[in-house]
């Protein structure tokens, strides 16, 4: 293939990603306009815990939105761990590849809180979303110490009642593959709550819409995973570990599960 050939297949192929990502990106933004806007509005004034309505709601739109990205890029294919959907009550620890991954994590469980950038809260609509959902923001200034306090202290019975929070600890998504330091929020909110630690590991997010860019990667195979590759329960003898050492095992198990096929 000559060098005008290959430029013109290069060309052909952006564009193919830029339309179906274009097409993809309009069908997120006009369903929930149209369709969600509408169950959040509902939830907000006729059901009576509007925190895991909202929740409900969060999952049922990001379900779909992945429904509707698997008809468009039929070469990706989704493989979920039959232990990953029945998690409840736990603190779940994820690695982080791409902004898919939140929203994938999301679309798992039905009661779902995760830890948002403090930002997003002051954004309209969206920050009141977060706020309804019971999110958590990730710093702790201004008048955001408030929610953050507030939640954390709602967790207990959260987790009581089959909650889940998820946690991206490396708190920015990996360019390498490579896990990042770990911040050690989640591992003491699961300790004060007594509520086990589930690691999953994500793979092929990355791939698929890579950080730092707006197009989706529609032309190759990709396998996207989500696994459960370790369980840490609050037992007495966790419990007495650091939380360095549990972060430390944390890793080590996702480090082995990485450099397996």
């Amino acid at each position: 293939m000559g060098r005008r050939q290959t430029a013109m297949h290069n060309v052909l192929e952006l564009a193919q990603d830029f339309l179906l990502t274009l097409i993809i990106w309009t069908y997120y933004i006009a369903s929930f306009i149209v369709f969600f806007s509408f169950l959040y509005m509902f939830s907000l004034f006729f059901t009576k815990n509007r925190e895991l309505s909202f929740q409900k709601i969060n999952a049922s739109f990001f379900r779909t939105f992945f429904r509707v990205l698997g008809i468009f890029l039929p070469r990706v294919s989704w493989h979920m761990g039959h232990d990953v959907e029945s998690i409840r009550s736990s603190v779940i620890i994820v690695n982080h590849l791409s902004f898919l991954d939140p929203i994938l994590l999301v679309s798992l469980f039905p009661k779902q809180k995760t830890v948002v950038k403090s930002r997003y809260f002051t954004m309209p609509v969206f920050g009141w979303i977060l706020k309804s959902s019971g999110y958590i923001p990730a710093f702790t200034r201004g008048e955001d110490t408030e929610i953050l306090l507030e939640q954390v202290g709602k967790m207990k019975h959260y987790f009581s009642v089959g909650g889940n929070l998820f946690v991206f600890p490396e708190g920015t998504r990996s360019r390498t593959g490579r896990l990042g330091s770990f911040d050690k929020g989640a591992f003491r909110i699961a300790r004060q709550c007594n509520a086990p630690l589930k690691i999953l590991l994500i793979k092929g997010t990355g791939n698929l819409y890579p950080p730092d860019s707006f197009l989706f990667r529609t032309r190759k195979e990709i396998k996207i995973s989500v696994e459960l590759v370790k369980t840490i329960l609050p037992t007495h003898e966790n419990n007495h570990k650091s939380i360095s050492a549990i972060i430390t095992e944390t890793k080590a198990a996702l480090n082995d599960r990485m450099t397996r096929p």
